[in-house]
Order: structure tokens, then C-alpha cells, then sequence
């Protein structure tokens, strides 16, 4: 980065989101990181300031979230949300919103967690849900947006999990049969996804909306 920048971040209490946020307090490129949540952080660092948020109101609080780059890591499962109504409202419309007021509140650059295999006519909810907000939030007017689709996150979660966490034992069994294209359906650490959003980050050039399978090119 050419310049100290300023950042905004959605979800810092998730897998990937805690990975970002203590990398992003690390980054010398970062002055200050701002995290929104709707609970107060058991963390304290010299550049953290942390937002109590209203995800489904953001405007009292959208004129402090100036920042210049704005990483949004919420998401969720329809069995934690409780249908498919729940998983909309926070892949989806919380999502959105966030991209917009961080950009009505200054930020150029936006940088968003999806999912592998995210396709408008997928036969999964999720995926189907993931590719409307990914296609919503390319309609706003950031100078940048870059997208990364991570397959299965491995990593220890706060809630369980029972499916991901089998998938977890079993992919590594298959994961070195996916070779080529088939790579980015490897299963990838969270700390991996928070590493390629900081490394879309450091590229100062970058414009336009970007899709990006894991492991970056």
C-alpha cells in the first residue's frame, strides 16, 4: 500500500471475519480498523474502534464508518438462522446494506466473502443467495470490488456445525484428488481466506469488480 488507510469490517466475530481483523490491526497499512458488531469485543488494540451495530439499521451510526476500505465477512447457515428467511436476511440484505452506507460513508473499496460454485441458478439456496449479493452489491459504485469464493472453511467454530464439521475430516481425504480446475474446491483455512483479502488489499491498482476462486492466482 502507497498510503496509511483507514478500514471498515462486517463480522469480525466470525471464522474468517477474526482472522481479518487480526491481521488487518497487524497490517502497517492500516491506521485504524473499525469493527462493527452487535456486541462488544473481548479484544483491545491501539487502532481497533469498536461500532455496536444494528445491521438491520445502520444509519445512526453510518457517519462514523468512514474508512477507505470496507471487508464484509458475514454470513451464516440456514440451520443457525433458522430457514431460509434468516440465511437471506444476513448473506443478503445485511450484506447489502453494509456496502452501501460504507460507501455513502466514503469507502472506494470493497472486499466480500462468498462462496465457491455461487451461480443464480445453482440448486442450493445458499449459492443462489450468495449469487444475488454478489451481484447486488457489483451494482454499487466502488471503485473496486473484490469477491472471493472460498469452498469449506476449515477451522474451529463457536456453534456447531455437525455436517461441516464431517466434511472437515473427510475432504482432506479427497482434497489431493482435486487438481487443476478442480482446486478451488479444496477445503481452505479461514486464516488462507483472510490472508487472500488482505493480499486484494495491497493492490493499489486494482478496479472494477473482481471474482476470485481460492488459492489466488
Amino acid at each position: 500500500m502507497r498510503m496509511t488507510r483507514k478500514a471498515v469490517i462486517a463480522g469480525s466475530t466470525g471464522l474468517v471475519g477474526n482472522c481479518l481483523l487480526q491481521k488487518l490491526l497487524q497490517e502497517p497499512g492500516y491506521g485504524q480498523v473499525l469493527a462493527l458488531t452487535r456486541r462488544p469485543l473481548d479484544i483491545e488494540h491501539a487502532k481497533l474502534k469498536v461500532l455496536i451495530a444494528d445491521f438491520d439499521d445502520l444509519a445512526p451510526i453510518t457517519a462514523q464508518m468512514q474508512a477507505d476500505d470496507a471487508f464484509c465477512c458475514l454470513g451464516t447457515t440456514q440451520a443457525k438462522a433458522g430457514g431460509r428467511a434468516g440465511l437471506e436476511r444476513v448473506d443478503f440484505d445485511m450484506v447489502l446494506a453494509f456496502a452501501r452506507a460504507a460507501r455513502a460513508a466514503g469507502a472506494s473499496r470493497f472486499f466480500v466473502v462468498s462462496s465457491i460454485g455461487s451461480t443464480l441458478n445453482s440448486p442450493s439456496f445458499y449459492s443462489r443467495t450468495k449469487a444475488r449479493m454478489q451481484a447486488a452489491v457489483a451494482e454499487i459504485d466502488y471503485e473496486s470490488i473484490q469477491i472471493v469464493q472460498p469452498s469449506l472453511l476449515l477451522g474451529a467454530r463457536e456453534e456447531s456445525r455437525p455436517l461441516e464439521a464431517a466434511s472437515q475430516r473427510l475432504m482432506p481425504l479427497i482434497s489431493p484428488l482435486l487438481r487443476g480446475s478442480l482446486a478451488r474446491y479444496r477445503p481452505i483455512s479461514a486464516d488462507a481466506v483472510a490472508d487472500a483479502l488482505l493480499q486484494l488489499a495491497r493492490d493499489d491498482d486494482a478496479r472494477g469488480v473482481n471474482v476470485h476462486s481460492l488459492p489466488l492466482k
